[in-house]
């Protein structure tokens, strides 16, 4: 499919066929070629010709093939349009969260390697491994997932004040468990507290550039700073969920008179019984993972207790923020309420915006976007210009090379070429090639994407000092 170019780092998806709407991608032209190397294009044009779709449906600079809607797009519909389950992701609010510290990022290898080890054993990692707290989650399961990280900071894990930092205040409302099959109950009862496989990490980090010094400061960070990042998502639950809804979904469509352009962008209609469903069911998984990075965080400051000897207070160990990368939301854009779908992206509002939490009000909530293993990862705001991408930005590097090529064709001379001094928790590179930092783009060429067209700003930049990654 071609591009028109239409600006800089923008490109248009011209409406051919059966597309209701044009599509937009943003991109250097030293991403270009990876974008079409892919079917992300092609699955953009398809999303474009869903029922009360509106203009534009968006790729981001990170933007590669995916289920449904590719990894890195942005669709956002009418209220009496669909609703997609492949639009939101198989991770339903895969996301990821920011600890600052008081600590000055100047440990030695041993220190670092003991933090790594005090997390691994606090915090499960790995595909199907079951939580450490199951006698408290599995207790306060139900309530977890309709009211988000409240019911675990009540149970003892975090702070109050955390709750102030996360977006939607880690709580999407609409939440009904009696939308979800009873082998998601089974799988996310277990999971609560893990960190799971495939490109999900924890990283300790060093503030390297501070780019926005006021900004920064107000996110409380400098320049030579000790900080964590934590990504990961709604575990077997909501990959459960979505699988669910994108089976149930494509008889749906067939009931309800909507022409699938693929299996992968099953739907409903939104005010449809099917698809209420989905949206409470999804609501349930939005908040299990909000949940999930919030009882993480409560062992991450416990393990930095055990081996540093100071008091978590005087560590700092704050929540700086945490975003969601896949998830559909009711929002107001261009004076229309919208339902928007974000898989891989993550929202990003400027400065003034009244949906910012109160501590971030005048400067726009922290966007979080994590590069690869091995690779630095960014602090931005949003600005005004954002509006036309529905406030959406990246949320990461985006893939290159897909798992298995990446396994087939990255060297261990190359990948510990590329992974340096960093020190990471997995001795066999055979465990950790499909996430080599190799398989990504360049994480600062995607960053550069929209912040030399002004929809977002830098405000610093952050570089891995050891990453904590679980077994696939």
């Amino acid at each position: 499919m071609e591009l028109e170019r239409i600006g800089p780092n923008r490109y248009r998806l011209p409406r051919t066929g059966k597309m209701r709407v044009n599509g937009l991608v943003y991109a250097t032209e030293a991403l270009l070629p990876h974008i079409r190397e892919d079917k992300s294009l092609e699955q953009l044009a398809h999303a474009a010709q869903l029922p009360g779709v509106v203009e534009p449906v968006i790729g981001m600079p990170d933007v590669h093939e995916g289920f449904g809607l590719p990894i890195g797009g942005v669709m956002a519909v009418t209220a009496d349009g669909v609703i997609s389950a492949g639009a939101v992701g198989m991770d339903i609010n895969c996301g990821v969260r920011l600890l600052r510290t008081n600590l000055q990022a100047d440990f030695d290898k041993p220190t670092l390697r003991a933090l790594m080890q005090e997390i691994e054993r606090l915090v499960p990692t790995g595909i199907g491994k079951k939580g450490k707290h199951r006698g408290i989650t599995a207790a306060i399961f139900e309530d977890v997932v309709h009211r988000g990280v409240k019911a675990v900071v009540e149970a003892g894990f975090g702070r109050p004040e955390d709750v102030e930092h996360i977006e939607e205040y880690g709580c999407l409302a609409g939440a009904d468990l009696g939308a979800v099959s009873r082998e998601a109950v089974r799988r996310g009862a277990e999971q609560l507290g893990t960190l799971g496989g495939g490109n999900h990490f924890m990283e300790i980090q060093r503030v390297e550039t501070i780019f926005d010094r006021e900004i920064a400061s107000r996110f409380g960070l400098f320049e030579g700073q000790l900080t964590v990042l934590i990504h990961t998502g709604s575990r077997g639950f909501g990959h459960q969920i979505c699988t669910d809804y994108s089976k149930s979904h494509i008889p749906a469509a067939a009931r309800y008179g909507i022409d699938l352009p693929s299996k992968g962008l099953a739907c409903a209609p939104i005010d449809s019984p099917e698809g209420k469903q989905y949206y409470a069911a999804m609501a349930c998984a939005v908040n299990f993972a909000f949940a999930n990075r919030q009882i993480i965080t409560a062992d991450v400051r416990r393990a930095f207790v055990t081996v540093l000897g100071l008091a978590e207070k005087e560590m700092g160990l704050e929540l700086v923020y945490d975003v969601a990368h896949n998830i559909a939301k009711w929002e107001t854009h261009h004076g229309r309420r919208l339902l928007v779908h974000r898989k891989g992206a993550t929202r990003a509002l400027p400065a003034g915006h009244p949906a910012n939490p109160p501590a971030y009000r005048n400067t726009g909530h922290p966007v979080l976007v994590p590069g690869s293993m091995g690779t630095a990862s960014y602090v931005l705001v949003g600005t005004e210009l954002a509006a036309e991408a529905f406030f959406s930005v990246n949320h990461g590097a985006g893939r290159i090379l897909s798992r298995g090529a990446a396994t087939r064709t990255i060297t261990r001379e190359q990948f510990e070429a590329q992974m340096g001094d960093i020190l990471y928790n997995i001795r066999d590179f055979r465990d950790l090639v499909d996430e080599a930092p190799q398989a990504y783009k360049d994480i600062d060429e995607v960053v550069k994407t929209l912040a030399d067209i002004g929809l977002t700003r830098k405000v610093a930049r952050m570089r891995p000092l050891a990453v904590i990654k679980g077994r696939d």
